[in-house]
């Protein structure tokens, strides 16, 4: 692909909500500019993880360098930034959107406005980018384009009456598209002659190459032999390979201010590429970085343990590899005293959680047990000192420090009129504090509320489905944390603490929450020889115990007639064993009773 001039290059993303058709438009587009030829054609060129075929989401970024002719006969050079759709990826998505001039917003004319659209066409606006509407599914019977239109005038404030209707499906519309991103989407600037400055916002591990870094250069240029420094870690090293895909890896000789390609230079460790980095010239450094760079911090943390302990290294030489390929993975040991030798493993949130999960069973062939994910506490102590606890069972008893102030979030919920209802009583029992209902003209309303993170990790997507029927979407962002009254609530198994099953609860709702672990532990935990005694405490104070039944043999079967007291007398007996037995016998818990904790309202 011969270099064009800087005035003829686009830098483009999508954004859209999950499943409005993303990345079956990235599809299309690369085979309207023929990248892919026939043989190669397949669906979900650009998600290259089998994950992300199945599930049909995105969760890496990837670029494709495209040439279209366009219509006044030019040859362009189309830089195609395909992003993740989902909450948990948005810094990823903020810094993708600042690789680009301009965006293409796909909204699925059956579904209408959604919430992660809204989230990241903020993202968009905030970068200046120029936004084109695009009408996705347009061929599907319950389509209405006319109303969407509106919603995006009304909910968004961009004018969509000329918005793109097209059909990633059937390739209706892909040329407009086309136009559209050469016509309206400005030309990158920044002076190809001046000190190199590009911004990362991609990195992965490569077994041969080391570190592959995803840039767009802002200004100066890149070529082979050059000595980069990494502006964060101040890190240096010296370019090996520069290039771009197209969709395949294609090497050239440097890539120039306006540009977007790949580079490596033998990089040993992935944290020294940080997403949202400057990397600039050794000899001749820019004089500023580029801004919006910040450490992602994880959300959501949970302990991930095998369930044969024999498998303990593995699991470590398994998260060791994955962090290479995602540097937003945090882990470090952690041992239980009732699931052994582990990890305690940090993440984005709950989709972040259940891929990497996902990831290690299957590209590492693990069996794995996931206690219930729980944040990030901060605990004040009596003696002044503050500690941060991402562990229930870590939290000090009552009685030992002064207060707990846990992780807040802003939440926005976009639901039809219908289930307003619902979905405010749901935020109320979850301690929300109501920011906001914003009504839309086509019986869509936004409900903003500032929620406890905690209360969104159990169960809370599970029950805004439900109430709505699945037509509702949610995105959050942190919001610092706030002082609440918590406490921390054991299980305990015949008396023995199950570190691993602790949860932490608001005071006024610790006895509800306790007494229902309790009765789900018991439909779990298999029946024994002996009573299983199951106990929720809060310190020493038991405030919830239920009893799993012993297996009985009918030892009085055999005594027909005759005094009461031979029947009484073998009875006792059976009971004195059953006690010598609980005394030696320890209750092997199943996988689901750690699940429980999850499964509790």
């Amino acid at each position: 692909m011969a270099s064009v001039p800087q005035d003829r290059i686009r830098n483009f993303s999508i954004i859209a909500h999950i499943d409005h058709g993303k990345t079956t438009l990235a599809d299309r587009i690369m085979e309207q500019t023929r990248a892919i030829t026939e043989r190669e054609r397949k669906a979900q060129m650009l998600d290259k993880m089998d994950l992300e075929q199945e599930r049909g989401i995105t969760i890496k970024s990837q670029a494709v360098r495209l040439a279209y002719i366009a219509g006044d006969g030019k040859e362009y050079q189309l830089n195609l930034i395909d992003t993740p759709g989902h909450v948990d990826f948005h810094y990823e998505v903020s810094r993708s959107l600042a690789a680009c001039e301009g965006a293409l917003l796909v909204v699925d004319a059956a579904q209408g406005v959604e919430a992660q659209t809204m989230a990241n066409v903020y993202v968009a606006l905030d970068n200046d980018l120029e936004i084109i509407p695009v009408l996705n599914k347009i061929d599907l019977p319950v389509a209405r384009p006319d109303e969407v239109k509106e919603e995006i005038e009304e909910m968004i404030g961009l004018p969509a009456d000329e918005a793109i209707l097209t059909s990633a499906k059937t390739g209706l519309g892909i040329d407009e598209v086309l136009e559209a991103v050469v016509n309206l989407v400005p030309a990158p600037t920044g002076d190809r002659n001046a000190p190199l400055k590009a911004l990362i916002f991609d990195s992965w591990y490569d077994s041969f190459r080391g570190v592959v870094v995803l840039v767009r250069v802002v200004e100066g240029s890149i070529k082979k032999g050059t000595k980069l420094k990494f502006w964060t870690t101040e890190q240096v090293y010296e370019c090996n390979t520069v290039g771009f895909y197209s969709p395949h890896p294609t090497e050239v000789k440097s890539l120039s201010a306006g540009e977007v390609g790949i580079l490596s230079a033998s990089i040993k460790d992935i944290t020294h590429a940080r997403v949202g980095d400057t990397i600039t010239e050794e000899g001749n450094p820019c004089e500023e970085a580029l801004p919006g760079f910040k450490t992602v911090q994880p959300m959501v943390f949970a302990g991930l343990f095998p369930v044969d302990s024999k498998d303990y290294e593995s699991l470590k030489d398994a998260l060791a590899k994955l962090v290479l390929n995602d540097a937003s993975v945090t882990y470090e040991p952690e041992t239980s005293a009732a699931l052994g030798f582990g990890f305690r493993c940090g993440f984005l949130g709950l989709l972040h959680m259940e891929i990497i999960q996902e990831r290690l069973e299957r590209e590492h062939n693990l069996d794995l047990i996931v206690t219930a994910p729980s944040v990030m506490y901060r605990v004040h102590k009596s003696d002044g000192e503050v500690l941060e606890v991402d562990n229930p069972a870590m939290i000090p008893d009552v009685g030992q420090f002064k207060s707990i102030d846990e992780p807040m979030v802003n939440t926005a919920i976009h639901v039809p009129q219908e289930y307003i209802g619902p979905i405010v009583q749901l935020c109320e029992e979850r301690r929300g504090i109501q920011k906001g209902i914003e009504y839309g003209s086509s019986g869509r309303v936004q409900v903003k509320y500032e929620l406890p993170l905690a209360e969104i990790v159990f169960g809370f997507y599970d029950r805004l489905k439900t109430y709505t029927r699945g037509y509702a979407s949610l995105e959050y962002e942190p919001a610092g944390h706030r002082k609440s009254k918590l406490v921390r609530i054991d299980i305990l198994v015949n008396g023995e603490k199950v570190d691993a099953l602790s949860i932490v609860a608001h005071a006024d709702t610790a006895q509800r929450r306790g007494r229902d672990l309790c009765t789900k532990m018991k439909e779990v935990v298999p029946r024994q020889m002996y009573d299983v005694a199951i106990q929720a405490a809060i310190g020493s104070r038991v405030i919830s115990r239920v009893t799993v039944k012993a297996m009985r043999k009918d030892v009085t079967a055999k005594c027909y007639g005759g005094d009461i007291s031979r029947k009484r007398k073998l009875l006792e007996k059976q009971k004195k064993g059953k006690k010598r037995m609980k005394a030696v016998g320890n209750v092997e818990l199943p996988q689901e009773a750690f699940l429980t904790v999850l499964k509790v309202d």
